[in-house]
């Protein structure tokens, strides 16, 4: 008997036709060869079933099997025949298809880079358009790289990858490569789509951010205790980070701790003088970010110095006190005056946040006696009182005597005058802010506020308030829409009378 063929080989499959072929057997078994017997087995069965009929055995060493189902997947063996008989099948084909040839698959699109590292980067793509009869869906991928002085293309996976997205590991740090992606499927690959640029093995870059949302852009911290800022950001290339406090580097009792993605400066004993702006600056070759921090390090504010009482309108009281020695440090600081009088024991607060040294008391009777105290407050909290001498009976009578003999032809009127200005302001945004003044004039002067020209006394935004002579404004929440030039104007009968300062808003 002659020996088997070789295994049959697909020429070409259609809906209808699969084409095979074949060799001789390496042996005839000694007498010439009169044919061959062919058969067929559909995928996943046992059985094998002869393509040819038996008396009409294939003369030549290929065959048209017609006998398909269109979509059906077949594999095919081979026996040779000569005068003894038919002799030993040979091994079966690859399995294939019974349908029409494949057109290789469209371009990808969309090809990038989401992700690069020292040794690695992350190439994604769009799977390209299929286009029946034009271009077939593609049935996976091929990577390619090209590192820039080098000629040919080498292929990252040996086998097709089905995903969109594939991970080249094994790159040199800091070369560049060039990149493509080519489509695949049954009838052969795609036009290979290329990056436009080249990419280099690192990091994408990325310009600096800060990522913490929770930043403090102020804190006030007691004397002696620990400054701790800290920062965290993303950056790519890692970044240079740079401290300053007032825009000048910081001190060397100050710690600065580095670490990717973060930045902490640390003062471990604060003291007064530490107080300011502290700003640190990320900055890499994409770009640069700053962020700022006021820090405010003050303790429980040393109480005024000596008050001293005088009277320049009748029933009321102006009290002078030396500043507080924290003053000229803290420009935070102001003053709360409390009154007490012989007819009342419990304290009473008459007026807060002054940031001047001088208040007009209204309201006071003859016939009692009235005590004073001053207190300094802070961010911090408030200092022990400094007392006022008594004004009680005796001074007033013996004011009373001094002027009785001429009261009677005295004229008490007069143009309105500012006794206490105005002094310029400096606010923190989302702070209040409290301006007053004093004024005098007879008949009462009718008191107007301007922001910039414009009359803010029906404002709902600001508190205005005139007792006795003492004229004062309160904004709750200071914005920058509140930077600009306040004015009080006094006006009565007799005259006319202005006072002015500028609110500057510091963030």
């Amino acid at each position: 008997f002659p020996g088997p063929p070789t295994p049959p080989k697909v020429v070409s499959a259609f809906n209808d036709c699969i084409n095979l072929s074949w060799s001789l057997p390496a042996s005839n078994g000694g007498s010439r060869l009169l044919g061959y017997i062919l058969e067929k087995r559909k995928q996943g069965s046992n059985i094998w079933t002869v393509v040819n009929a038996t008396d009409e055995i294939i003369k030549d060493k290929k065959y048209a099997v017609r006998d398909v189902v269109e979509g059906m997947e077949y594999e095919f063996r081979v026996c040779a025949i000569n005068l003894s008989g038919a002799g030993e099948y040979s091994n079966a084909s690859d399995f294939v298809f019974a349908r029409d040839p494949k057109k290789p698959p469209g371009k990808v699109t969309g090809l990038k880079v989401i992700e690069t590292s020292y040794t690695n980067m992350i190439v994604t793509w769009t799977k390209p358009e299929d286009k029946p009869g034009i271009q077939d869906e593609a049935k996976g991928y091929f990577v390619e790289i090209r590192r820039a002085d080098w000629i040919e293309w080498s292929r990252c996976n040996s086998t097709p990858v089905f995903m969109t997205s594939y991970n080249v590991k094994g790159l040199k740090s800091m070369d560049m490569y060039w990149v493509r992606v080519i489509a695949m499927n049954d009838g052969g690959e795609s036009t290979p789509e290329e990056l436009p640029n080249y990419i280099f093995a690192m990091p994408l870059p990325v310009r600096p951010r800060f990522t913490n949302n929770k930043m403090k852009s102020f804190m006030v911290v007691r004397a002696g205790n620990s400054v701790r800022i800290r920062v965290n950001f993303e950056a790519s290339p890692r970044p240079e980070i740079t401290w300053l406090k007032d825009n000048v580097p910081v001190m060397k009792h100050v710690t600065i701790s580095n670490s990717d993605g973060a930045s902490q400066l640390l003062i471990p004993t604060s003291e007064r003088s530490d107080s300011g702006i502290y700003s640190v600056l990320v900055k890499n070759i994409v770009g640069q970010e700053t962020f700022c921090t006021e820090v405010r390090v003050t303790d429980d504010p040393k109480p005024p110095g000596p008050v001293e009482l005088e009277e320049s309108v009748p029933g009321t009281v102006t009290l002078i006190w030396q500043p507080s020695p924290d003053e000229k440090r803290d420009d935070r600081l102001h003053y709360t005056v409390s009154k007490l009088d012989s007819t009342n024991h419990t304290w009473t607060t008459v007026a807060d946040s002054l940031f001047n040294n001088r208040f007009t008391v209204c309201n006071i009777l003859q016939g009692r006696e009235y005590h004073f105290r001053v207190y300094a407050k802070n961010d911090m909290g408030i200092s022990a009182p400094s007392e006022s001498p008594t004004w009680g009976m005796a001074k007033k009578k013996e004011k009373i005597v001094k002027i009785e003999p001429t009261s009677k032809d005295c004229d008490l009127r007069c143009t309105p005058t500012f006794i206490v200005l105005l002094k310029p302001q400096t606010a923190t945004v989302g702070y209040e802010c409290h301006m007053s003044c004093a004024v005098k004039g007879n008949p009462t002067p009718h008191i107007t506020w301007y922001r910039s020209h414009v009359s803010i006394n029906t404002d709902t935004n600001y508190y205005i308030s005139n007792t006795c002579g003492v004229c004062s404004l309160l904004i709750l929440r200071v914005g920058p829409k509140d930077i600009g030039e306040y004015t009080v104007v006094a006006e009565n009968i007799l005259g006319r009378a202005e006072c002015s300062t500028v609110l500057s808003v510091r963030e």
